[in-house]
Formats: structure tokens, sequence, C-alpha cells
């Protein structure tokens, strides 16, 4: 493939991939609309929120698994036409019921498409490349959360909420041509073997039960669900371990660059979930700052963050992935000191220099995550990889919010958030040091 051949497949790859968190966020200013358009409350529009995010966190671990067993690029076209068809959907519902139905349809097809469009990067991009691709790639996907909002406000003051799904189709179809005309037709390197059904049902229902389980409200619920969960990821690890084609392979957790990596994106992800959960309640409740300047105020960060991403995957190229691993956790221990003078200090540019600077922190080291989880498997599980990473993100978002709604003191919050920071950096550096002690 030439390298302008190369790029164009890029662009295309990762646009599609920009859309998934864009339709994640910039439909949350259209709920009122929304609530209006169907005359109900605004809680009961809530679910086309959650569910995509909910049915995004079950089908990315199972979508790598199908990339690797059927063909990244064949998953990549389904999810893209999936997503188009439910987009296509959504503009059309004539009531709730159905708007659900296809915001759990987009949903599919968005967690059909990250790991995939990783592993297709992987299998395109040279080792020297790559670190920087995946740093523009957490950039598009960073920012795409951030810009989400405004996106959606600037397509409603046009035309109407519905447009916040119509935008996606013409897109889509440029993904989809692009796709197919420029992927390449990659060759399977093992046996084709059909996926185990009963261990993607497991785990679906093991990860659905878990995020349930975070947002119960009375002690009855709690061990429910709790029992739920044990119980159904029980079953889906003694499935996993009889089954010749597991839908997660235990054996690429012998790995400690792997275990390392997953468990770097479920802390960094821990830190940035509780950060974006408790500062605009800290800053609306303690500091007195209007909703929209908060609105502000965690742009800066989400933008940051983004920007943050990229120029870890450009360090990346220079270091090592641990070494950069263990400087953004060691950035991120520092700069959430400042979090614990946010309310005594009650000065806005002091608020936005330690949102700018954590975010910068956080973002800093997601790519070279990614690049070690990746480069610790075999190429041909890269969609594999890339899909259990992404379950540990999410798993990172679910303590997260578990951990705000028991820790009502900000300051012990935040020591908490700074203990993570350093085991993460002690992680790295554990790893990047046994990594010395077994080269020759």
């Amino acid at each position: 493939m030439s390298r302008q051949k190369e790029f164009l497949m890029i662009v295309f790859i990762l646009m599609a991939a920009f859309l998934v968190p864009v339709n994640s966020t910039m439909i949350s200013i259209a709920l009122g609309s929304i609530s209006d358009f169907y005359g109900l409350d605004i809680h009961s529009v809530t679910w086309v929120v959650t569910i995509y995010l909910i049915v995004m966190a079950v089908t990315q671990p199972i979508a790598g698994k199908l990339g690797d067993l059927y063909g990244n690029r064949k998953i990549y076209i389904i999810g893209i036409l999936l997503f188009l068809t439910a987009s296509i959907g959504c503009g059309l519902a004539p009531n709730i019921g159905v708007l659900v139905v296809f915001r759990s349809l987009q949903a599919i097809g968005g967690g059909l498409l990250i790991p995939n469009v990783v592993a297709l990067i992987r299998h395109a991009v040279s080792r020297e490349r790559l670190p920087g691709v995946l740093g523009f790639f957490g950039l598009g996907m960073g920012l795409g959360a951030a810009v989400g909002p405004l996106i959606g406000s600037l397509l409603m003051a046009m035309a109407s909420w519905k447009a916040i799904f119509w935008v996606n189709v013409p897109l889509l179809l440029g993904a989809l041509a692009g796709g197919m005309l420029l992927i390449p037709k990659l060759g399977n390197k093992r046996p084709r073997q059909p996926l185990d059904v009963f261990g993607a049902i497991y785990l679906a229902i093991a990860i659905t039960l878990l995020i349930a389980l975070t947002h119960a409200t009375s002690p009855a619920a709690y061990i429910t669900l709790g029992l739920g969960t044990l119980l159904f990821t029980g079953l889906f690890i003694r499935r996993e371990q009889s089954v010749a084609s597991p839908v997660i392979d235990f054996a690429l957790f012998k790995s400690p660059i792997f275990v390392n990596a997953n468990l770097s994106v479920l802390i960094n992800n821990f830190t940035m979930y509780a950060i974006l959960l408790v500062m605009p309640l800290i800053m609306t409740t303690k500091m007195d700052i209007s909703t929209s300047m908060s609105g502000v105020m965690l742009s800066l960060f989400s933008i940051s963050m983004a920007f943050g991403n990229m120029i870890g995957g450009q360090l990346n190229g220079k270091w090592t992935s641990q070494k950069v691993i263990f400087l953004s956790f060691a950035f991120t221990v520092l700069t959430n000191l400042l979090l614990l003078f946010v309310i005594q200090n009650q000065s806005l540019l002091y608020l936005a220099i330690t949102l700018i600077v954590n975010g910068l922190a956080i973002g800093l080291g997601l790519t070279s995550m990614q690049v070690a989880s990746l480069e610790a498997v075999d190429e041909s599980a890269s969609g594999s990889a890339s899909g259990i990473f992404s379950t540990f993100r999410y798993f990172g978002s679910i303590i997260s919010s578990t951990l705000i709604g028991i820790v009502t003191n900000y300051s012990v919050l935040f020591a908490i958030l700074m203990a993570a920071a350093l085991t993460g950096a002690l992680l790295s550096r554990m790893v990047h040091r046994r990594n010395k002690l077994s080269a020759p």
C-alpha cells in the first residue's frame, strides 16, 4: 500500500470512529426537545443516552474477537452499515420505544467499529508510525466527546433534534466507500472458528448487571445485582476455560506488559471519570459557578486531555511505552495535588489551570497504554486486545461512579485519586524493570 493510499484509508476509518463518541454526547443537548416531541417527561427519554453506553460497553470485547475470527475489515464494514441503518431509524422513529431500539443498534455498530479500527491501524501502519497515528485516533475520540454537545446545539439551531442523526448519513457513506475501496483484505492467520455464543452471552449479562449495580438504590438491589454479576462472571470464566476459541483468551494475561497496560487504562479512566463527575458538583455547590460556566471549564479539561493524548503519541516514538505511562501517572499525582485547593482558592483562573494540566496529564499516557496492549500480543489478536482494553476503560468509569456515590468528602476523594495515580506509576516502573531483567 502506498503512503498516499494508507493516509486516505486512515482518514476514512478515523472519520467513522470519530462519530462514535460524538453520538454518545451530542444527544444530551437534545433530551429536552425529544421529551417535548414525544410528550414525555425528561426521565423517560434519558434511556436514549443510557442504552447507548451500556450496549457499547457490552459489545466491544465481543467485537474485537469477531474481528480476529472473521476479519477486521469485514466487521468494520458491518459496524458502519449498522450505524448507518440505525441513524436513519433514529431520524424516522415514531415513538420513544423505536428510538431506544435504534439507539441500541447504533451502539452495536459503534461497538463493532472501535476495536476493529484500532486493529486495522495496527495492520496497516508501521511500528514507527503506530504511536503517532494512535495519538491522532485518541485526539479524535477525545475531541469527539468534548465537542459533541456543541455540534448537537448547532444542528438543532439550524434544523431540529433529528438532524443529529441525519448528519451521520453522508459521513458514514463516505467512510463505508473509503473502507471498501482502500482497506486491504487481510488473510486470517488463525483457522476460522465460530464465536463462542454462550460465552458472549454470559459476558454481556455480567457487564450489564455490573453497570446496573452502580445505579442501584436499595440494599435488596445491591445484593441481587451483585450476586447476579458474580454468578454470570463465574459462568463466563468457567466457559472460557473449556472452549477452543474463547471470547477473551485468558492466555493474553500471561504477559505482564498486557496486564499493566489494561490496569493502567482502568486507573486512568477511573481518575478521568471521577473528575468529570465531581467537578460540576464542586463548581456549582462550593464555588457558586453557573452551570454554563461549569460546562466551559469541563470542556477545557476534555480538550486538553485529547491534546495530551496526541502529545503522548509523539513521545512514544522517542521513549518506551512504559516510560511515557510512568510520566503520565507521575504528572497526574502532582496535578491532583492542585485539586485539593480548588475549593479554598475560589479562583476561576486557578480552576482553569488545574483542569487543563490534569487533562494533559491524564491524556499523556493513553496512546502508550494502547500501544503497549497491542504490542504485547500477536498481530492476529489485535481486535481482541483492543476490545479488552476498551472493557477495562469502562470498568474504570464504573468503579469511579460507584466510589463517588460512597465518598462524600472531596479531600478524601482527591487523595484516593492521587493514590490511584501513584499505583499506576509504580506498576509501570515494575514492568519496565522486569523487562530490563529479562532482556538478553
